[in-house]
């Protein structure tokens, strides 16, 4: 309740838009109906080695791109609520919000999160906890070595540039049920290798879900990377 009167009081100041075409919205809405009418559900399947299950939201394409876009970028408040909130809705649907005890965001290394000034998974990983009322740590996991850009790697690449970047704190995962949380997904290389230090660190499960996820036929992850065209229209 408190949250909601706080969206619906900022959205008298600042009203709240659509994080996909821009066009101002209901102070508790996601999407406006049209955007959220041309939103393509993910209905692919994924399996990440170590993980129980993979759950996504949406496929990343031209009509998930915006958001995301302003996600990245924190330049649209809605962005985390929308995306976040769908994210929740869908792990509900696939009936696993009962087999988590902790809901962990896919971590960044701190000098990404000084030049970008927050960490995109933390607030979506923030919006599912509290739609699902389970605990977010944002400690338990933490990304330790700087690495490339992933959307600049070849499958490969992406596996062996992540190789050793994370560490975890066990005192903080043992015997827990782990949701892993993300943005977006493309080959899976990060979520599998958070997955492994998870584990290794006295987890006893570990599922991950993403707001997006590209489709199996762009194998090379190429719409992954947001470009200046993915704004939406203010």
């Amino acid at each position: 309740m408190r949250y909601a009167l706080k969206r619906r009081l900022l959205h008298l100041f600042f009203p709240t838009r659509c994080p996909i075409c821009g066009c101002i919205i209901g102070a508790m809405d996601r999407f406006c109906t049209d955007c959220s009418d041309k939103l393509n559900v993910y209905d692919d399947c994924l399996s990440i080695e170590g993980a129980e299950s993979f759950t996504a939201a949406f496929r990343y394409d031209d009509t998930s791109k915006p958001a995301i876009f302003l996600l990245k970028r924190g330049v649209d408040g809605n962005a985390a609520y929308a995306l976040g909130g769908a994210l929740a809705d869908r792990i509900k649907a696939d009936g696993i919000a009962d087999c988590i005890d902790v809901i962990i965001p896919a971590p960044m290394h701190r000098k990404d999160i000084r030049r970008r000034g927050f960490n995109q998974a933390v607030l979506i990983a923030r919006e599912v906890g509290r739609e699902l009322d389970i605990s977010v740590d944002e400690k338990a996991v933490s990304k330790t070595r700087l690495t490339q850009a992933q959307k600049q790697l070849d499958r490969l690449s992406r596996t062996m540039n992540l190789k050793n970047a994370f560490t975890a704190d066990p005192s903080r995962l043992k015997g827990k049920r782990v949701l892993l949380v993300d943005d977006i997904c493309t080959t899976g290389s990060t979520l599998r290798e958070i997955t492994s230090v998870i584990k290794k660190n006295g987890a006893a499960s570990v599922r991950c879900a993403c707001c997006c996820k590209t489709y199996r036929n762009d194998p090379k992850g190429t719409s992954e990377r947001v470009s200046q065209n993915a704004q939406p229209k203010t």
